[in-house]
This record gives C-alpha cells, sequence and structure tokens, in this order.
C-alpha cells in the first residue's frame, strides 16, 4: 500500500522548479511518485515510505523552502 504526503513550497514558479524538485525528491528512497502543482504551490509524494525530514531535505536541497 502507497502512503502518500503533500508540502506546501515557498519559490516554485516554472518548469524549471518542477524538474529541480521532482529530480531531488525522486532520490529519496522510499518514494515512488512525484507530483508538483505550481498553481497550488505543493509538492506530493507517494511512496511505501516516507521520510518526511529526507523529503523536506531533499526540496531545500533543490533550493526552495517547505512553508
Amino acid at each position: 500500500m502507497n502512503n502518500s504526503a503533500s508540502y506546501s513550497v515557498d519559490g516554485m514558479s516554472c518548469d524549471h522548479c518542477v524538474h529541480a524538485i521532482t529530480e531531488e525528491v525522486g532520490q529519496v528512497p522510499g518514494i515512488a511518485a512525484v507530483s508538483v502543482d505550481l498553481t497550488a504551490k505543493t509538492v506530493t509524494v507517494s511512496g511505501e515510505t516516507i521520510d518526511d525530514a529526507a523529503v523536506r531535505a531533499a526540496i531545500d536541497e533543490a533550493g526552495y523552502t517547505v512553508v
């Protein structure tokens, strides 16, 4: 069964943002899918196990801030 979590992220505005976040968060162990919604300014992840701290760190590493 997949779990999911959504994060509000500040600073996203373009396709580059989507690519950067998708790439960083997609490398987090246990994450199967990453969905970025620029309009809603959210990142939704799903997978068997979701390490909240690791996802937040990956978003930060991509240059964005979880709010």
